[in-house]
């Protein structure tokens, strides 16, 4: 069940009802490596969805040991952690062992495309691989026809929209209307927040949820992932 907090916060009644909505944990930087409190806090958003942000490889390597010793399985009913995009040394082989010996009650893993160097060692992770469109800081990733190569050598991967990051290659969101035309049946998730002028996530702004909401209608069968706290009460 969506805790009070969702209900009480003062987001639009198309996101505050979606089922189901959770948190990514990769805005709790006060938080950061610390994953008994950093689930406490996502269940106190909801106890539905949720991603691990583990976005540097320290902090991956950190989850992964937890969830080994932790002894006992989180409570949400879908589970996604964002594989390390910063401070990588791991080759990419030995990284995609890692992710390979994840809980298998991890329903997905989210991996930026700019950071594979050889898709095929990706194949392992069939459907459970979820690849992100990215912002306009990165060279590639960003649009269709960038992910396209990606999506064809490795045809059971699964796609996150990041709304906000689709807003920045084309405000018009034309090009997110794009990104599912071209991959929504491989639709997993959702990522959503709005972003600042550095394409840093914040809190959902009024004007972009009402910009967003002709592309959300098209995601209302996977889960919603917020990138960012709850706009204020």
């Amino acid at each position: 069940m969506v805790s009070s907090a969702i209900a009480d916060a003062r987001v639009g009644g198309l996101i505050s009802a979606h089922h189901p909505l959770g948190t990514s944990t990769g805005h709790l930087t006060e938080l950061r490596g610390h994953w008994d409190m950093l689930v406490t806090r996502a269940l106190e958003v909801s106890t539905l969805a949720v991603e691990l942000a583990a976005l540097s490889e320290p902090e991956f390597l950190g989850l992964c040991a937890w969830l080994a010793s932790s002894g006992r399985e989180l409570p949400f009913r879908f589970l996604s952690i964002h594989a390390p995009t910063k401070h990588r040394e791991l080759p990419e082989a030995e990284l995609v062992e890692r992710l390979l010996a994840l809980p298998p009650t991890v329903d997905a893993v989210v991996v930026h495309p700019d950071s594979i160097e050889q898709p095929h060692r990706y194949a392992p992770l069939g459907s459970t691989l979820v690849l992100e469109n990215m912002d306009s800081r990165k060279p590639t990733g960003r649009t269709s026809a960038e992910l396209e190569p990606l999506f064809a050598a490795l045809p059971d991967a699964g796609f996150c929209l990041d709304v906000p990051h689709a807003q920045s290659i084309d405000p018009t969101l034309d090009g997110a209307h794009q990104l599912l035309d071209a991959f929504g049946e491989r639709l997993r998730h959702v990522h959503l927040s709005s972003l600042d002028e550095d394409c840093h996530h914040v809190p959902l702004r009024p004007a972009d949820e009402e910009a967003f909401t002709p592309v959300l209608q098209r995601c209302l069968d996977v889960p919603w992932i917020l990138e960012a706290p709850l706009p204020a009460r």
